[in-house]
């Protein structure tokens, strides 16, 4: 199983973008107020808000869908 970070990172590579572009505009958007280094911290340690990876992933054009298994 994949986690957040690396997820996020295959995404990014879907989407033609990096992690520094994607913040850039999403920033400007005024989808999220965060600078990469913070993101990129969150991300490593595992403490990103569930919200903060919603708002990324509808900015990606994905969504979070829950499953039972």
């Amino acid at each position: 199983m994949l986690d957040i970070k690396e997820e996020i990172q295959i995404l990014l590579l879907r989407n033609g973008l990096s992690m520094r572009k994607m913040i850039k505009k999403m920033n400007e958007q005024d989808l999220m107020q965060v600078k990469i280094t913070s993101f990129s911290r969150m991300l490593n340690d595992k403490t990103i808000k569930f919200e903060l990876v919603q708002q990324v992933l509808d900015f990606l054009g994905y969504e979070i869908t829950i499953k039972k298994k």
